[in-house]
């Protein structure tokens, strides 16, 4: 099945269906909210008071988790048009092992938030209500927040590339490959 209709415009580009296009903008617009709200949480980490900012980071991250699950459902279930052939056979390359690569952040980024916050002494409160914590042990808490962190870096750099290769289309290529993401 695909994520795709095609469309009748002179370029005969393609775009993806409603609920994909949706999660797409739904999930860069969360992601980047909470890569910001991280950084800012790092400055304020032992402020009073910051505890409200930790509980509502790990709140949406699992939220956040509960949609990209969702989003690899639809993936995996509806498969979208191949790029056109057009298009450079490393460019291809290199958007699908980009976007694995941002899949796979997307999923070791909370798994490891939410196990360091498990193991740390302030547990996770899921919109107020407390979940089971394990023992507390800080170096594993550290570990996985380690994770955590950098993950957080490379899916950044990432979604830059992703972004480039977007643009590259729009300004230099001018292919009707970007448009498909805006229909």
């Amino acid at each position: 099945m695909s994520t795709s209709k095609q469309t009748g415009n002179a370029t005969g580009t393609w775009t993806y269906a409603r609920p994909a296009l949706a999660l797409h903008w739904i999930l860069a617009v969360s992601l980047t909210g909470m890569v910001a709200l991280g950084w800012f949480m790092i400055s304020i980490e032992d402020d009073p008071g910051s505890d409200w900012y930790f509980n509502l980071h790990k709140s949406i991250g699992i939220s956040i988790f509960l949609l990209v699950l969702l989003r690899i459902v639809w993936r995996l279930t509806h498969r979208p048009e191949p790029l056109p052939s057009f298009v450079p056979a490393w460019q291809i390359k290199l958007s699908s092992v980009t976007q694995m690569l941002l899949y796979t952040c997307m999923i070791v980024l909370p798994v490891a938030g939410f196990i360091g916050a498990r193991y740390s002494k302030d547990g996770i409160a899921l919109f107020g209500v407390a979940l089971p914590t394990a023992v507390p042990n800080h170096d594993l808490a550290e570990l996985f927040f380690s994770v955590h962190g950098v993950t957080a870096w490379i899916l950044v750099g990432l979604v830059a590339l992703h972004v480039a290769g977007a643009l590259k289309h729009l300004l230099i290529d001018r292919d009707g490959v970007f448009q498909r993401m805006w229909r």
